[in-house]
């Protein structure tokens, strides 16, 4: 993609590897998965840094109103990319993926993904990411994707590094949680790293 062309986030792709296919979101197939992932403990405990000692509120016909809402209009978001993670081996939705606060002039995007308890330790989720960041490097033409991570996921951090985003920075005793102070680290992958390996550090490409 030129340098000089302008992102079109107006397109919603459908992205597909060995192990998933990011899709447009259907809230028809796709309702009963983003519920699980909104109100599983583990994907706020890693994305909001939530402790989970204040039991959630019980889902109710105004989170189900909100949560249609907001899905359903994905697919018209002129400015960001939101995408189903589809497991091939059950043609199910087992997560999302988001590249969101693009900057046009800075040519930039941060990402993040949530995965229900079907989706993770399997491979997905790295695929996940992959699939995705090439998308924004290779068609969205965006020079660098950035994204933050909370010091009590590892398994996350490992992922990221996996693919290619380096550690910039860390913002230290960033979060209390759980009678502690958890530190936020700052990781992002620019697009002449991802020319060099396509996701893959391990390998240089020719």
């Amino acid at each position: 993609m030129d340098d000089h062309q302008d992102a079109d986030f107006s397109v919603k792709p459908t992205l597909t590897g060995e192990l998933v296919v990011l899709r447009p979101f259907d809230l028809a197939q796709d309702a009963s998965a983003i519920r699980d992932w909104l109100t599983d403990p583990e994907v706020a405990r890693f994305t909001d840094g939530d402790p989970g000692t204040t039991p959630a509120p019980p889902w109710d016909e105004e989170a189900e109103r909100r949560m249609r809402e907001w899905y359903g209009s994905r697919a018209r978001q002129p400015d960001r990319l939101d995408l189903a993670v589809v497991d091939r081996a059950s043609s199910r939705c087992v997560g999302e993926v988001v590249l969101n606060q693009w900057s046009p002039d800075n040519r930039s995007c941060s990402f993040r993904i949530a995965l229900t308890a079907a989706g993770r330790d399997r491979g997905l989720g790295t695929e996940a990411v992959r699939l995705t960041v090439g998308h924004g490097f290779e068609r969205l033409g965006l020079n660098r994707i950035s994204l933050t991570v909370f010091d009590h996921n590892p398994r996350g951090r490992r992922a990221y590094t996996k693919i290619g985003f380096v550690l910039e920075g860390t913002r230290r005793e960033a979060l209390r949680y759980g009678g502690t102070w958890v530190d936020d680290h700052d990781m992002a992958i620019l697009a002449s790293e991802w020319r060099l390996h396509r996701g893959t550090p391990s390998v240089q490409v020719p």
